[in-house]
């Protein structure tokens, strides 16, 4: 059984004395894991750094094992992300929600071209700029995994206009006249989620649209399956938060 693919490196961790176990989301071969041989070298482990793109190519005598993974370096991107503060927990956030979330050997190809072009927006681009990327990859990802969320008119009245509440039961939006009575228990539903070009996303926009992926992904992903969020995706929710704070 063997196959080739390009893949994001998600985690890697240490298996005997010089392998390690690499963690990676794949184009079309969904999250796999597989055993590199060599790979806690030093110079294995800079080509196997978390965000980095590769070739992998998998071996394995059947389809049920572990198999091995040999990798080529495609995109260095590690390297630009672990000097930022905000860049780095954008990292960090991403690849544990994939990792979360995505179930082991199922393609999501989407979600593997939308991580590729967050990456790279995380490389090389303001908190402020790639952040309402984040969200709506996370989007993607609940749309993907069957829990996308019904944005594009009010749950209650039917109207198309003057959105700004969702639901946190149903994921649907709320007008602000219908949810007007409601508004303390309903989520913010930030304006660049509609395609609302007019403006750009400020630091309160994110953070209500971080807040809101999170929500949906907890409950309606994880806690099934008694996970949590990964605390690397809260960390990046507590960061909007302050950011929103400090721009008040």
């Amino acid at each position: 059984m063997d196959w080739t693919d390009d893949a994001i490196v998600l985690s890697l961790r240490r298996h005997g004395e010089h392998g390690v176990i690499l963690e990676a989301l794949t184009r079309d071969h969904g999250r796999h894991l597989g055993l590199v041989h060599g790979g806690a070298s030093s110079k294995r482990r800079a080509t196997l750094q978390p965000g980095n793109s590769l070739r992998l190519h998998w071996r394995a005598r059947l389809s049920e094992h572990l198999g091995s993974f040999t990798a080529e370096l495609t995109r260095a991107r590690a390297a630009d992300m672990f000097e930022g503060r905000a860049a780095l927990a954008g990292l960090n956030a991403l690849t544990a929600v994939a990792a979360a979330v995505l179930p082991e050997r199922e393609r999501h190809t989407p979600a593997f071209e939308g991580a590729v072009a967050l990456l790279d927006a995380i490389a090389g681009h303001g908190f402020t700029e790639w952040a309402p990327l984040f969200v709506r990859w996370e989007l993607g990802l609940l749309d993907e995994l069957g829990f996308g969320l019904d944005l594009a008119r009010c749950a209650a009245t039917g109207a198309t206009d003057g959105l700004i509440y969702v639901s946190p039961r149903t994921g649907r939006a709320v007008s602000a006249g219908a949810g007007a009575e409601y508004r303390e228990k309903l989520l913010p539903l930030p304006q660049f989620l509609l395609g609302n070009q007019a403006t750009t996303p400020n630091e309160s926009d994110i953070a209500a649209g971080l807040a809101l992926t999170a929500h949906f992904l907890e409950q309606w992903v994880l806690a099934p399956h008694h996970k949590t969020l990964p605390e690397a995706r809260a960390r990046l929710g507590d960061l909007a938060a302050r950011a929103r704070t400090e721009s008040a």
